[in-house]
């Protein structure tokens, strides 16, 4: 060739006629593979796959990939899709979750000698894959929970061609429908059906809160492993299991035993016979604390485990947030063959005990006033404490793009709002390794469940195998995070039996499959792994009869078999969607711990300016019905998704129109904002009349100790229970929750039919706490009420005791007040404290402040407040002032560009008061030019026309 020139075009350099990188590039690659083939040293042993260059191919289509990810994530980074959660994508796109898809990459840098043994190793699949090393099959998975790995040192041996790895994924959708066509129960008629014959995210098939997407792809890191006689096995999963000596699961252990440190190491390869175990362990500062061999070394084929005693005075406890310190320790643990060390693995561990207690309820509890029954609360290094959280669900459809940012953000947002407990949902994924690292650090327990949810699950052998496998792996591989508070065979699993298919006279099959797996089969992975950890069958579970470690099934569960009507056992799992019942006492369940409860909003107007064209705005439009999944439960048989879809759109419009003011705005996108808006209004009193109502209940014969309300977070755009939108957006909810979530608040119970009013003091602290609580009456106006005949303000001392609630007022504004204007009225309800005490800061005070108005805000004299707000010269702090009459869920409403949190929102403001709020910015794409955009609004908003 005759080369005149050379010129520089888009960074790369070209030949006239010739690109110079592309020759070169192939030259390289000619290179390595004649020292593939050669068997080239290499200088590491452990190839990671996500540095390699991948392809995905189907449909005629191919696109660089990626590991991890997922098909759509690829198809879409190269334009060849658009984002599968805007508009009707998600509907438009099933075509890709229908395809066959390929990743396809060449391993370079493996080894051909003899002396190496070669592993493929893949931490996640999702899902049906077959798979091919140098053109050579190696093997096929259907499980997206466990990880798969395959000795492939023959093929790699004898591979005389490019070491090419290809991936296929089949289409689970098309998949497990001919599974289920296959089985016994009927031909399914649906595309997104027969969930529960695969092992892959139950929600990937859709939910209330989720779209139907089903993605495919290698979704967790994978890696090639060559093994020699140098490093002769390599340790695929650890379990580090710590306990008080003498502990066994669901059982309160005691506190002042020495620590176990239980270590057992799966590994592949050949381990030397007579290898022994060492641990070192180093505090955060990285101080040596222990350096010794473990005891009572066992070994197979697979494993290698050993345990030593730890003086207690050698570590920290590890507490939940607000109930003390997190110190973690760094442990590395070391295969030793004679004076070497022939592998190690390094985990981070913290100190402590965690228990669900169900145990019965003792007679020194009920001389304390607790109703007889079963426990069902958790205890932390011994003590009792009130569980205050939500429900985690996946927070992306499509896992590989859940980063350390986007997780470290909302668990922060957890430990702001006060919350110490996530109930990580099944029928989504285990949460990585790393996930758990952060709860670690933030003290968030991990309620954690095995991915079974609101079905019946096959029960034959292959299934059981698969279940049995991924049980144990997850176990194991969790097992040494402190945050790990329990595991849970699934999701209302009981519930459905008990509702549906139980008959103590003559048990069916389905309840005997049940049993097997969620009583046999997964308690047996928890109980043979660890004894550190509790467990239970289902997240609606009415606790055991007995427990018997020795027994198959050591739970006898005890389903319908109470002692009395006064006997109160098990947690809630509750939802109303008749707005109209939304705050009657009475229909709130009494229960010992509340899992699940909630009513859906709309997100904001700024959350679905990014998933749907402007001209959906509305509430009704055609995506956002789309978009709604949550449709009424006992609907119309025959009715279509759509209609469906509108008649549960109409249980939110019916709340706003209950409760509120009405919007109705002349211009149709701020009316739909305002819409939006009071639906998250109306969620929020809501669930603060809910989770007050259950923290009231750690005083009541219940003795609740735990709320856990549904959900924590959104992974797209749609009408759901969430507390937080895709976008870390926080919602009215989270606000008020991060309020009534507090160590010590006052609120106002009222029985609308008999006009009888209590004000309560609830407080969870671990000792007694005094204070004073002030209740102040006035009108819309702000002004004292006056007259012989009106209530009086009034300042109130008190004492509640640990984890407990405390009546300090009651009253009937029906017979006591009688000609009382129930529309016009308000109180306020100040708590101060005496200058003592949180659990974790001796030095911390304790406030709080809420608002009671006996009448709805729909009937209610609301005056216009007359807010005005102002900001600091940078921008991050705001000052709310309210002129006219009482402020009612007072909004600061920060634009699009940045995210963030306010200090405080949808408070109340009486006149002449102002409150200082601060933003915390997480993210700002504005140049702080967001501080700006920053609204101010309130309940009398909706009154406006313009």
């Amino acid at each position: 060739m005759d080369i005149k020139y050379l010129t520089r075009k888009n960074e790369r350099w070209h030949l006239d006629g010739f690109n110079l990188r592309d020759q070169l590039e192939a030259s390289m690659k000619t290179l390595l593979y004649i020292l593939f083939l050669a068997g080239a040293a290499v200088s590491q042993n452990i190839i990671d796959l996500g540095n390699k260059n991948w392809t995905l191919a189907g449909l005629n289509i191919t696109v660089p990939g990626s590991v991890p990810s997922q098909a759509h994530l690829d198809l879409f980074a190269a334009g060849a899709i658009g984002d599968p959660l805007y508009g009707e994508n998600d509907t438009e796109l099933l075509w890709v979750q229908r395809s066959n898809w390929t990743y396809s990459a060449v391993i370079f840098n493996m080894s051909q000698t003899e002396d190496f043994s070669t592993w493929l190793i893949f931490d996640g699949l999702d899902t049906f894959a077959s798979i091919e090393l140098c053109n050579q099959f190696v093997g096929n998975t259907d499980n997206q929970f466990r990880q798969w790995y395959f000795d492939v040192t023959d093929i790699v041996r004898s591979c005389k061609e490019e070491p090419k790895l290809s991936l296929n994924f089949g289409s689970a959708t098309k998949i497990v429908k001919e599974i289920a066509e296959n089985g016994d129960h009927g031909a399914p008629t649906e595309e997104f059906c027969c969930k529960e014959y695969m092992r892959k995210e139950q929600s990937d098939f859709g939910w209330d809160w989720a779209p139907k997407i089903s993605p495919a792809g290698i979704w967790q890191p994978s890696r090639v492993v060559q093994l020699n006689d140098a490093s002769p096995v390599y340790v695929r999963n650890a379990l580090i299991d710590i306990f008080r000596k003498g502990q066994m699961n669901n059982i309160p252990p005691d506190q002042s035993q020495p620590w176990v440190f239980n270590v057992s190491l799966d590994y592949l390869g050949i381990l030397p016979r007579d290898s022994s175990l060492r641990v070192f362990l180093k505090d955060a500062s990285g101080k040596l604390i222990l350096d010794q061999p473990l005891g009572d070394i066992h070994q197979s084929t697979r494993t290698i485990e050993g345990s030593i005693a730890i003086d207690p005075r050698l570590v920290d406890l590890w507490w939940p947030t607000g109930l003390g310190s997190q110190p973690l320790y760094d442990a590395t643990i070391k295969i030793i063959h004679g004076e070497k060390a022939i592998s190690e693995v390094h985990r981070r561990v913290g100190f402590r005990t965690v228990v669900l207690n169900l145990l019965p309820v003792t007679e020194e509890q009920q001389a304390r006033g607790i109703a007889p029954g079963s426990n069902f609360h958790f205890e932390v290094n011994g003590h009792e404490f009130y569980a205050k959280g939500s429900n985690l669900v996946p927070p992306d459809v499509f896992w590989p793009r859940v980063n350390e940012t986007k997780i470290r953000n909302l668990f922060e947002a957890v430990v702001v709002g006060n919350q110490n407990m996530l109930r990580v949902w099944s029928s989504g994924a285990y949460l990585p390794s790393w996930i758990y690292d952060i709860a670690d650090e933030m003290g968030i327990f991990l309620w954690s469940e095995f991915e079974f949810s609101d079905a019946e699950y096959p029960a034959n052998a292959s299934y059981l195998a698969q279940y049995q496998e991924e049980a144990t792996y997850q176990v194991r591989r969790v097992n040494h995070h402190p945050s790990l508070a329990l595991w849970v065979g699934g999701n209302e699993l009981e519930q459905i039996m008990l509702s549906y298919f139980f008959d103590p006279d003559n048990p069916g099959t389905l309840l005997r499959e049940y049993e097997h797996i969620f009583l046999e089969l997964l308690i047996g992975a928890v109980y043979s792994n660890t004894k550190s950890i509790s467990y239970i069958p289902s997240s609606t579970y009415n606790g055991f009869l007995s427990l018997n470690f020795s027994s198959t099934m050591p739970q006898i569960p005890r389903y319908h078999n109470t002692s009395g009507p006064d006997y109160i056992y098990a947690d809630t799992d509750t939802y109303n969607y008749d707005a109209s019942q939304a705050f009657n006492l009475s229909s709130y369940p009494v229960g010992r711990f509340a899992t699940e409860f909630g009513f859906i909003s709309m997100p904001s107007l700024h959350s679905w300016k990014q998933a749907i064209p402007d001209d959906q705005l509305s509430m009704f439009s055609d995506m956002v019905i789309h978009h709604n999944r949550h449709y009424p439960f006992g609907g119309p048989v025959n009715a279509t998704d759509r209609e469906l879809s509108v008649i549960g759109l109409q249980e939110m419009t019916a709340a706003v129109q209950d409760w509120y003011p009405i919007p109705n705005m002349q211009d149709s996108v701020a009316n739909f904002s305002a819409w939006c808006w009071t639906t998250q209004v109306f969620q929020a009193d809501y669930y603060t009349s809910e989770l007050a109502f259950f923290r009231r209940g750690a005083g009541m014969p219940q003795h609740n100790l735990g709320s856990l309300y549904w959900q924590l977070e959104d992974l797209w755009a749609a009408p759901t229970w969430s507390s937080i939108e895709p976008d870390g957006r926080w919602k009215v909810l989270f606000y008020r929750a991060k309020d009534i979530f507090q160590p010590v608040i006052g609120h106002s119970f009222y029985n609308s039919t008999t006009g009888d009013l209590e004000v309560w003091v609830m407080s969870d602290l671990w000792s007694p706490f005094s204070g004073t609580a002030k209740l102040s009456w006035m009108d819309w106006n702000g002004k004292p009420l006056s007259g012989s005949r009106k209530p009086v303000s009034k300042t109130i001392p008190f004492t509640v005791g640990a984890i407990n609630s405390t009546l300090v007022f009651k009253t009937n504004l029906r017979h006591d007040y009688l000609d009382l204007d129930l529309s016009n009225t308000l109180l306020r309800v100040n708590i101060s404290d005496d200058g003592v005490t949180s659990n974790e800061s001796p030095k911390k005070t304790n406030a709080h402040t809420s608002f009671f108005h006996p009448e709805s805000l729909a009937k209610a004299k609301i005056e216009d407040p007359e807010l005005q707000v102002s900001r600091s010269a940078e921008g991050h702090n705001f000052r709310v002032e309210a002129n006219g009459g009482v402020a009612a869920w007072v909004w600061l409403d920060h634009p699009l560009g940045v995210q963030g949190y306010f200090s405080d929102n949808g408070f109340w403001l009486t006149p002449g008061e102002s409150k200082n709020v601060q933003f915390t910015v997480k993210m700002d794409w504005t140049n702080g030019e967001w501080a700006g955009g920053v609204l101010v609004r309130s309940i009398w908003n909706n009154t406006l026309t313009n």
